[in-house]
C-alpha cells in the first residue's frame, strides 16, 4: 500500500524521548495510527501498541498502578495508545508513567478530542505536545505527486475528499466512503455521550451537508430536524469536538451594520459530506458547486494552520441588509487582517466590496478562483 508522508512526522520525531506524551487528535480513518507506525518504525521492537476500543485495555487500565505499568510495559520504550479517549482515566493513566517512568516514549492517539470527556487535559497540563491531523491535504498532496498532478486531481477531491483510503483508492471511492460513514462518522458521539443512533442527529448532519457556503440558524435547523435549539446546539458541538464539522463565525470591527452573531458550518471532508448527501455528481452539473468551492478552499487552508503555535483567528464578514455584502474568509492575526472572496467560475467579475475596504484599508485582500488558488492553499 502506498504511504504517504505527513507533515506532522519531522515535528513529532523531534521531541521525541523528550520527556512529555505526544498525542495526536484527529478523526477515524485519517491516517493517525499509519502516521505513528510510520515514525516508530526504527524503534519496532521496542513498542507496546495498545487500542482503547478493546474492553480488555480499558478495563486494565482503568486500575493502573505504576508498578502494574511497569509489567504491562516490561522492556518497551514506547507505548502507543490508540483511541485513548474510550479509555476512562486516561489521563491519570498518561500521567503515571511520565511522572514515573520517564524513560517512557506515550504517543496516544484519539478520534475525538479528549476534552470531549475532560480525561486528559488537566491531568497531563505541561506534560504533553498535542498535535491534531486531518484528512490528507493539498500540499501534502504536492509533495507527493507534485502540483501540476495534484491541480488534476480537484474534482476527485471535491466530489470525494482526501481520506488516505479514498485518495490511495481512487476507484473504489464510493463504497469505501459509505462504509466510513456508515460505520465511523458517529461512533465517538454515541459512545462518549451514551447516546443510541438517532434520526435527529442524522437529520441535522444532511442539513448541514445542504448548507455549506451559507449561514446557518439553530432555530431552522431544529425545526429541520424536530428538535429543540439546545439539542442543536450541543449535537453541532459534539460534531465538531469528533471532527466531522467546523465553524467560521462573523468578523465585526468597524461598521455599525456589521452583522456580528452569524456562523457558517464546513466539513471537515467533502467526500463525507458528499455521502451524507448521496450524492456524487459531476461538478459542472452541480447547483452547491459554489459551496463545495468555498468549503474546500478555507477547509485545507485550515490544515495549514491547524498545528501553528499562534493560529490566525477564522471568520467570514457581512454587512446586514438591504444592501448586505459579503466576503467569504477572514483570517486575523495580532498585527494583520486578510481577506478573500471565493468564486468557483474563473470568470467571475467579483472583487472585494467597498465597504469592506474603506473600513479596513490595511487589510490584504484577493479573489481566489480555480486559476490561482494554489499559493494559497501551500505553506508560506
Amino acid at each position: 500500500m502506498t504511504y504517504i508522508p505527513r507533515y506532522l512526522e519531522s515535528d513529532i520525531k523531534s521531541r521525541m524521548f523528550s520527556g512529555k506524551a505526544i498525542i495526536v487528535y484527529g478523526p477515524r480513518q485519517c491516517g493517525k495510527t499509519t502516521m505513528i507506525r510510520h515514525i516508530t518504525d526504527e524503534w519496532a521492537d521496542d513498542v507496546l501498541w495498545l487500542n482503547g476500543d478493546s474492553p480488555d485495555v480499558r478495563d486494565e487500565l482503568d486500575r493502573v498502578t505504576v508498578a502494574r505499568w511497569k509489567m504491562i510495559l516490561g522492556r518497551k520504550k514506547i507505548l502507543v495508545l490508540d483511541e485513548a479517549q474510550r479509555v476512562s482515566n486516561v489521563g491519570l493513566a498518561l500521567k503515571l508513567i511520565t511522572d514515573e517512568i520517564p524513560e517512557i516514549q506515550i504517543i496516544a492517539s484519539g478520534s475525538s478530542s479528549f476534552e470531549l470527556a475532560d480525561k486528559a487535559s488537566e491531568p497531563l497540563t505541561g506534560r504533553k505536545f498535542e498535535y491534531r491531523l486531518l484528512p490528507l491535504s493539498f500540499s501534502e498532496m504536492v509533495a507527493q505527486n507534485g502540483l501540476l498532478s495534484e491541480k488534476q486531481c480537484r474534482e476527485q477531491r471535491l466530489l470525494y475528499g482526501s481520506y488516505p483510503d479514498i485518495v490511495t483508492h481512487p476507484e473504489d471511492s464510493g463504497r469505501l466512503l459509505s462504509e466510513l460513514v456508515g460505520s465511523y462518522l458517529f461512533k465517538d458521539i454515541y459512545a462518549l455521550e451514551g447516546l443510541k443512533k438517532t434520526k435527529i442527529l442524522d437529520n441535522l448532519v444532511k442539513a448541514l451537508a445542504m448548507q455549506i457556503g451559507s449561514e446557518v440558524s439553530l432555530n431552522e435547523l431544529a425545526g429541520l430536524t424536530g428538535a429543540d435549539r439546545k439539542t442543536v446546539e450541543n449535537y453541532i458541538d459534539l460534531l465538531e469536538k469528533t471532527y466531522v464539522v467546523f465553524s467560521l463565525f462573523a468578523y465585526s470591527g468597524n461598521l455599525r451594520n456589521e452583522i456580528k452573531k452569524g456562523r457558517k458550518i464546513y466539513f471537515y471532508d467533502l467526500g463525507i459530506r458528499n455521502a451524507v448527501m448521496g450524492n456524487f455528481s459531476r461538478i459542472e452539473s452541480r447547483t452547491d458547486k459554489g459551496g463545495m468551492w468555498e468549503n474546500y478552499l478555507i477547509l485545507e487552508r485550515l490544515k495549514n494552520t491547524l498545528n501553528q503555535p499562534f493560529q490566525p483567528r477564522r471568520f467570514f464578514w457581512r454587512t446586514a441588509a438591504p444592501q448586505s455584502n459579503e466576503i467569504d474568509y477572514l483570517e486575523k492575526t495580532s498585527d494583520a487582517l486578510s481577506a478573500w472572496e471565493i468564486k468557483a467560475n474563473p470568470a467571475s467579475n467579483a472583487k472585494i466590496p467597498q465597504s469592506f475596504r474603506n473600513a479596513y484599508p490595511d487589510a490584504r485582500t484577493a479573489i481566489l478562483t480555480p486559476d490561482n488558488y494554489d499559493s494559497f492553499l501551500l505553506p508560506e
